[in-house]
């Protein structure tokens, strides 16, 4: 059932909470200002594309062919040029896309319409915003979108499902798209060129992509926060590492931040007093490090607004009084004089805002400082499972070594998660290869970059599991309880949700909902101490 927390305006940038809420049934709303926009938006390409004779500019993909072949002309009838638009990019391959990315997408690509600067058809928007009431999701293959003309193989695969071409899900369930319109109670969109190409011309998979990832890097960054410190707690660490004055002379706005994040988790802690004058760097160096991930994923921040409030698209259509909208009600009561007036005062203008460099950036960057979270979660749990280093505790942090194996399956995939992140950092945004006759000469990439950053988040959840299973057994096999508040609250979850491990059991569940457990808590980003989450996506699931 739908709660009024399910609601979405597209009057306004969206956050990355509404992202996550379309993966779900949610009410799309078109309000007065977003229906101004498009009417008018629509009036003018309108009479931008029917002006007399000589006055009638040329407008890429309404009267062109497309990329390439745009020094020929499209096809005459309207309905003819979406199919135009449309049928020559059915060229993906490879396994469907996550369903929550196709949704959050098209969500992406429904506000930016709704902008009124693309010149879509208004009956378009309110039937996209009526798709989002419905578990409808379409198909859309991963392969195939260099990000550079947007998002065009998929988001044109996006678009045929919704004509009912192609196929999409209901509840879950594959079918051909037409079948999954009727189960929806959905009817086959229509569309003319200029529809066509704005729907698949944006760079709305990327965006998507690329924030969903990002909040779920911020999850597991926020969840190694107190992982550290729990860590540190339950070994009897001193908190000096932590100290603010150390911090701010170290400079960095993310570290003086995380540093006082930390802090207040381990108000109350009791050094044992038996730990060496200095901790390995996997602890002592983590403000710095954390901080410096900090500071990365702010600026990822900054560009998943940006990406999330703009309008991508290619061409846009601007009055020179888009501030200030001159409304007709009816577009059959707009005569000949007005139509050529608001011509006169309008401009259509070809560009770049379909390219996806920014985002492209942004998930590299993503990539890296999910990597170097990924090592230290994996050198946590391989400090806390090593004698010579945890204060003696058992290796394995097995009950009986030799007749039980503890968490040693476990580090053997951490191990595997880590290497398969590293092999995935590799930078996308600079991998530029020139295609459709040098017409696209420089490429971004930046589909590949979101989504390649996308699985790597999954994998940063379930290390964040894999160590959190760690700390809980730690005190099964005789470590301390912590001393610090705020470290007892986090155990005490973890031990409520997973036994210890005495005997040995398969643990690939046991990692997956601490994964969960940590995605979901309520916990706070050091830039914004009283913020909570709104939505995560579940590592696992």
């Amino acid at each position: 059932m739908l709660t009024t927390t399910d609601s979405v305006s597209l009057t306004g940038p969206l956050d990355s909470p509404a992202l996550l809420r379309a993966a779900t049934p949610l009410t799309v709303t078109v309000d007065d200002a977003a229906r101004s926009r498009l009417d008018r938006g629509r009036r003018l390409f309108h009479d931008l594309r029917h002006g007399d004779g000589d006055e009638a500019p040329a407008i890429y993909g309404a009267t062109t062919g497309f990329g390439a072949l745009v020094g020929f002309a499209g096809r005459p009838d309207e309905a003819d040029q979406c199919d135009n638009t449309l049928a020559h990019l059915g060229a993906g391959q490879g396994p469907d896309l996550p369903q929550e990315i196709c949704r959050a997408a098209l969500l992406l690509r429904t506000r930016s319409l709704a902008q009124g600067l693309s010149g879509v058809s208004p009956e378009v928007v309110d039937r996209l915003a009526a798709m989002f009431a419905t578990t409808f999701a379409p198909a859309v293959p991963r392969y195939g979108s260099v990000g550079a003309s947007g998002d065009l193989i998929p988001l044109a695969y996006a678009t045929q499902a919704l004509r009912g071409r192609g196929h999409a899900y209901v509840d879950g369930r594959r079918m051909p798209a037409a079948e999954a319109l009727t189960a929806a109670g959905l009817r086959p969109l229509a569309l003319d060129g200029r529809d066509a190409l704005a729907l698949v011309n944006g760079t709305s998979v990327t965006t998507a992509a690329l924030a969903l990832a990002h909040d779920a890097v911020r999850a597991a960054h926020r969840s190694l926060m107190d992982l550290t410190c729990l860590l540190a707690d339950l070994l009897g660490c001193d908190p000096g590492f932590l100290d603010e004055d150390l911090l701010r002379a170290y400079g960095h706005p993310g570290a003086i931040d995380t540093g006082a994040h930390m802090r207040r988790t381990l108000t109350g802690t009791m050094p044992s007093g038996t730990r060496p004058l200095q901790e390995p760097y996997s602890i002592r160096c983590s403000p710095q490090l954390l901080g410096a991930a900090e500071d990365a994923l702010r600026y990822v921040d900054g560009v998943v607004a940006a990406d999330l409030a703009g309008v991508s698209d290619n061409p846009l259509f601007f009055h020179d009084d888009h501030d200030q909208h001159e409304e007709h009600e009816d577009h059959d009561e707009y005569d000949d004089t007005e139509k050529k007036e608001a011509a006169g005062k309008a401009k259509v203008v070809h560009g770049g805002n379909f390219f996806g460099q920014p985002a492209a950036f942004a998930a590299d960057l993503l990539a890296s400082v999910t990597a170097q979270l990924g090592n230290l979660a994996e050198r946590q749990l391989d400090l806390l499972m090593d004698p010579a280093r945890n204060g003696g505790l058992p290796p394995m942090l097995a009950t009986v070594p030799g007749a039980q194996h503890g968490l040693q399956g476990v580090q053997l995939a951490t191990t595997a998660f880590v290497a398969e992140i590293r092999r995935a950092a590799t930078p996308a945004g600079m991998q530029s290869l020139p295609t459709n006759l040098h017409n696209q000469d420089v490429v971004p990439f930046g589909t590949q970059a979101a989504l390649r950053s996308y699985d790597m988040a999954e994998l940063l959840g379930l290390l964040c599991g894999s160590l959190a299973l760690g700390l809980r057994q730690t005190v099964h096999v005789g470590a301390r309880r912590p001393t610090a508040p705020g470290c007892a609250e986090l155990l005490d979850a973890l031990i409520d949700l997973i036994p210890p491990v005495d005997p040995d059991r398969p643990l690939d569940a046991d990692v997956r909902a601490a994964a969960r457990l940590l995605a979901t808590r309520d916990l706070p980003r050091p830039d914004v101490p009283d913020r909570g989450r709104a939505g995560v996506r579940t590592p696992g699931t």
